[in-house]
Order: C-alpha cells, then sequence, then structure tokens
C-alpha cells in the first residue's frame, strides 16, 4: 500500500520537468558541438574549474543514457516533487549530483551524467515512501525494494568494470537516503484529530434533572 504521508509545503513548480527538458536540450548542443562534452564534463581538470561538478550532471554520452535518466527522472522525480515541495526536490537533485560527482572524481577519470542526482532522488523516496509500489526491472514492486536491489546492481558493478558510474550512483542514494531521514525527522508528525461531540448546555440539565434528580 502507498504511504500516503505528504512532507510538501509549497506550490508545485514541475522542476522535475524543467530539468527533463534542459537535459534534451543541452544534449541536442552536445551533438551539434561535441566539444562541449570535454569543456564541463567531470575530469582531472575539476579541482581548478569546480563547476565541472555542476554542469556533468547535465551532459550525457548517448542517447540511451539520456533517455534512461529522463524516464527515472519524469517518473520519481515528479513523486518526489510533489511529496517535499519543489523547492526540496531541487536542493535534493543538486545536492545528491555535486556530492555523488565529488565521490566519482575519486575513481574515474572522467565521468558525467544525471545519474547521481537520480539515484538520490530513489534514495529519498525510499526513505520518505518505502512502500510506495512502482514499476521496476519489469514488475511492480515496493520502493525500498527497487532500491535495494539498485543498490545491490551497483554493488556488483564495482568490481565489473563497465562504463557506468557505479560508484556515482550508489553515493547518490545515499547521499538521497540521508535527505530522507533528516526530512523525516524534521517534519512534525501529523496529529490525529478528535472528532468531539458538542451537548448544548440546557440539554444537559434536562437531561441531570431527569435522572440525576437535580433541579
Amino acid at each position: 500500500m502507498q504511504n500516503l504521508r505528504v512532507y510538501n509545503s509549497g506550490a508545485m513548480r514541475f522542476y522535475s520537468i524543467i530539468i527533463s527538458a534542459v537535459l534534451i536540450v543541452i544534449f541536442i548542443v552536445q551533438l551539434i558541438f561535441p566539444q562541449i562534452t570535454d569543456m564541463f564534463l567531470l575530469n582531472s581538470n575539476s579541482l581548478a574549474q569546480p563547476w565541472r561538478f555542476a554542469t556533468a550532471m547535465f551532459l550525457h554520452g548517448s542517447f540511451s543514457h539520456l533517455l534512461m535518466n529522463l524516464f527515472a527522472l519524469l517518473l520519481f522525480g515528479s513523486i518526489l516533487e510533489k511529496k517535499v515541495g519543489s523547492r526540496r526536490f531541487l536542493g535534493i537533485f543538486f545536492i545528491s549530483g555535486i556530492l555523488a560527482n565529488i565521490i566519482a572524481f575519486n575513481f574515474y577519470d572522467s565521468s558525467l551524467g544525471a545519474s547521481g542526482a537520480i539515484m538520490g532522488i530513489i534514495g529519498t523516496l525510499a526513505v520518505l515512501s518505502p512502500t510506495m509500489a512502482v514499476w521496476a526491472f519489469g514488475m511492480v514492486v515496493p520502493m525500498i525494494v527497487a532500491a535495494v536491489i539498485w543498490i545491490i546492481i551497483d554493488a556488483v558493478g564495482i568490481f565489473m568494470p563497465d562504463n557506468i558510474g557505479h560508484i556515482a550512483h550508489l553515493s547518490g542514494i545515499i547521499f538521497g537516503a540521508m535527505f530522507g531521514f533528516m526530512i523525516r525527522i524534521n517534519t512534525p508528525k501529523q496529529k490525529k484529530k478528535t472528532q468531539m461531540i458538542e451537548v448544548p448546555e440546557h440539554l444537559l440539565r434536562r437531561w441531570e434533572t431527569l435522572y440525576m434528580g437535580r433541579d
């Protein structure tokens, strides 16, 4: 059953859709001007050019890479943005992505993509709505189960070198989970409303007179 607790406070600004549109536009620019990718991806120059820790999030190495990230961002991003609010969503996206890139910088010669930020979104949702049913891996599973499967895949992937930034993924989901716990702790618990029946005073006095012998 879906966890219906809502932590949102503020208008929905659809940042997940806006970011997705920006990713598409930037990918088109990459295709037209390939040098853009080398100028802004995460590599050994990132310490001297720290903006790369952020700009690398908006670059993608292939259409399939972009497509998978867009799917996850539009699905999980929209859910999280509705649940926690647009401002918090934006913070989770950027902070998770940047921190994941800082970790990845120590392990890869170069990296790019929004996967670390998106895994941050998934990690946050796994904490806030662990029982929410989602479509993943060709089946419907609880959000927490999907997150655990992703963690296992990326953990195994670290020892099977490929072109996927598994360490960035793991870092993103861990930071996202931390944000999820912070939100849960700092959000006041909703108190159950107790319905009270008010009895008019004149009826109460009449009842006392009839049944308790009072006048």
